[in-house]
């Protein structure tokens, strides 16, 4: 875990964007994101390691969704923007703390005909 996983989660409950600097191995390279925290574990991953799950809007792929090791993460800091999470859909929402924080779980078949509206 990162040395402010604590603010990581409150800042999913209290809808707080948050910026993120870290390591990206296809950029070979540090990058710099300002994203909306969805969850913390591990996901959809088949190695079983807990990510940090994020929404990068600034992301050149279709999937928006960016989980990091806390290996990757150079620096987090939770910033004073909020976010409506009822204006995305992120496919799918893999635990209970973005439950708890608003983010509504979707079927993979929901996610492909929903498409998230531009943060």
């Amino acid at each position: 875990m990162i040395s402010n996983h604590e603010q990581f989660l409150a800042a999913i409950t209290d809808h707080k964007k948050v910026c993120v600097r870290f390591y990206s191995k296809p950029d070979s390279g540090v990058l710099d994101r300002v994203c909306v925290p969805i969850d913390y574990g591990p996901g959809d991953n088949t190695d079983g390691l807990n990510r940090y799950w994020l929404w990068d809007d600034a992301s050149e792929t279709a999937d928006h969704k960016l989980g990091l090791v806390p290996q990757q993460i150079v620096d987090m800091r939770i910033l004073g923007e909020v976010f409506d999470p009822t204006q995305f859909v992120v496919p799918p929402v893999p635990a209970p703390v973005a439950v708890a924080a608003g983010l509504r779980p979707t079927s993979v078949a929901e996610s492909e005909v929903i498409q998230p509206p531009v943060l």
